[in-house]
């Protein structure tokens, strides 16, 4: 029987942890948190709870670093998929289900939910600047890697463990999905995007630090892209098609 793990990032979510716990294990037997250094009491609540997996860094990380973490345990712990979800109300837990079909299904190794593949009524207005910038890594992405992705940074995934493994993640921040998409590519992964709502429930949630410059993050998701062009890991597929040379906008 294959093992299915769904596994949160958490960073100072103590008004929402609970509620959303609550709901993903409505979807998901086995459910990982990773606490990453929470300061808020986040840490307390989930240390009471005992329907859940706990791993627990002693200070902030980043959010990569959190993920990176729930992937390693789930490699080690020799689960068959595990889906990603945040902790902050805005993804659907019911959705899990069809994420793990997806990435059941023959040949896929990541199932990425899109905000914008299909409109669904009710949808927010995504904040502007923050759209934009999808808009502009997505399209980079899509031209060097070669996919057909239509949002780079939705957190909504299901991956297969055993394509995991094959791949040697290290960005501890925001941007660890843009180094594992460039990682994807080098090993040949089978990437499909599954559409779900594009919910905001707080449009001025803070990245931390000077992230929340949108030219300082543009700055930084490309300073990642391109050190993950220049040092993609060994057994790779045929990377001719991979254009290597740094990203730049003007």
């Amino acid at each position: 029987m294959r093992r299915t793990l769904t596994a949160l990032p958490v960073f100072n979510e103590v008004k929402s942890v609970d509620l959303v716990l609550d709901q993903v294990l409505k979807f998901s037997k086995e459910v990982l948190v990773v606490d990453d250094g929470s300061t808020d009491g986040t840490s307390r609540m989930l240390s009471q709870r005992d329907d859940i997996l706990l791993q627990s860094h002693s200070s902030n990380r980043g959010y990569g670093a959190a993920l990176i973490t729930a992937f390693e345990y789930a490699v080690t712990e020799k689960y068959d998929f595990i889906v990603t979800i945040d902790c902050d109300g805005q993804h659907e837990p019911q959705r899990i289900p069809e994420f793990v079909e997806a990435c059941s299904a023959s040949g896929v190794d990541i199932v990425s939910g899109s905000r914008y593949l299909k409109k669904f009524e009710g949808d927010n207005l995504p904040p502007e600047q923050r759209l934009k910038i999808n808009r502009k890594i997505t399209g980079l992405l899509n031209e060097r890697l070669g996919f057909d992705l239509t949002d780079t940074f939705c957190g909504f995934k299901a991956y297969r463990v055993d394509s995991l493994a094959k791949m040697k993640l290290t960005e501890p921040g925001y941007a660890m999905p843009l180094e594992l998409w460039v990682q994807a590519a080098c090993f040949g992964l089978d990437v499909t995007e599954v559409p779900i709502p594009l919910i905001y429930l707080d449009e001025k949630r803070s990245f931390g630090g000077n992230l929340d410059d949108g030219d300082k993050r543009l700055k930084y998701y490309l300073d990642v892209i391109n050190r993950s062009l220049t040092s993609l890991p060994q057994g790779g597929v045929d990377l001719s098609s991979i254009d290597v040379s740094p990203c730049l906008f003007q």
